[in-house]
């Protein structure tokens, strides 16, 4: 069942997210964490397929701004250069 949270649930209930995966038979934490018993949880699912496909569009433009930032025009730094 989808639903919007009330913007009072929003509001005056703390979230927080964990990060977790389906095994084929039950919702997995990735990390250890004490819930209490019955907490109401709100699950969303990532489409992998989408994610990576989003990924793939942006790969090309993290490696032209890299290009464009680290060129070959780009003086080399040395320890003295940095200034802490």
């Amino acid at each position: 069942m989808l639903f919007a949270p009330s913007k009072w649930y929003v509001a005056n209930m703390p979230t927080m997210i964990l990060k977790a995966h389906y095994d084929g038979q039950h919702i997995q934490l990735d990390e250890p964490r004490d819930l209490p018993l019955n907490s109401p949880l709100i699950v969303t699912l990532l489409d992998q397929s989408e994610l990576s496909k989003e990924i793939d569009q942006w790969k090309p433009i993290g490696i032209q701004a890299l290009a464009r930032a680290y060129g070959g025009d780009e003086p080399e730094y040395s320890v003295s250069d940095i200034k802490s």
